[in-house]
């Protein structure tokens, strides 16, 4: 079995299991959104703020096969990478929409284990929070090492997948970064290679 297809047999239902005892169901629960969840987080929540996570960053390197891109052409999305610093969004989900919501945001974020799940501390203008949030191993198949400009244009130009292409993903988690008051100069740095094609 190939490195793709062990990780597309990998079974996410353990790791939500794990997730909901880990949380208890004794208080609201808090998600980490970073990249697609910050536009579209697809759940119903009570609250949202922004938030700081130290020791993890965004970085648009995590392959996409069916959502961006397609197995002849991968696309690119954001995953949230050991070191650094990560600006995101926040919410929170009251405590009775747990045990329908945690179920959408896992069919979305997780049909395969590909993200390793965890709880992240995360520092809001109102105090910390402890929310769960999707990273990505280093040692992923899914994680390319850094890509040079011209191998990130090709991708822009033509990954296209389920929801669309990986421009528009950028694009849109851009816009909404903006709109939600976070600089990241890297998004910016993509977002200037991506209005030059």
């Amino acid at each position: 079995m190939d490195e793709w297809a062990a990780l597309a047999s990998r079974d996410p239902a353990p790791l939500l299991a794990a997730v909901q005892r880990d949380w208890g169901g004794r208080h609201d629960l808090w998600v980490f959104g970073y990249g697609s969840l910050v536009w579209r987080p697809s759940f119903e929540y009570a609250e949202q703020r922004p938030a700081l996570v130290h020791g993890w960053h965004r970085a648009l390197r995590m392959r996409s096969r069916i959502n961006r891109g397609t197995p002849q052409q991968p696309g690119l999305v954001f995953a949230l990478i050991s070191g650094g610093s990560c600006r995101g969004v926040a919410y929170r989900i009251a405590r009775e929409r747990v045990a329908h919501e945690l179920p959408l945001l896992w069919e979305r974020e997780m049909p395969t284990a590909t993200y390793d799940p965890r709880w992240l501390p995360c520092r809001t203008p109102q105090g910390p929070v402890r929310a769960l949030g999707f990273t990505l191993s280093r040692r992923s198949p899914s994680l390319l090492a850094p890509l040079a400009d011209d191998e990130l244009r090709h991708i822009l130009r033509h990954a296209q997948g389920r929801y669309g292409s990986t421009l528009e993903y950028l694009l849109e988690t851009a816009a909404s970064l903006r709109r939600c008051g976070i600089r990241d100069r890297e998004i910016e740095r993509l977002e200037k290679l991506a209005r030059a094609l």
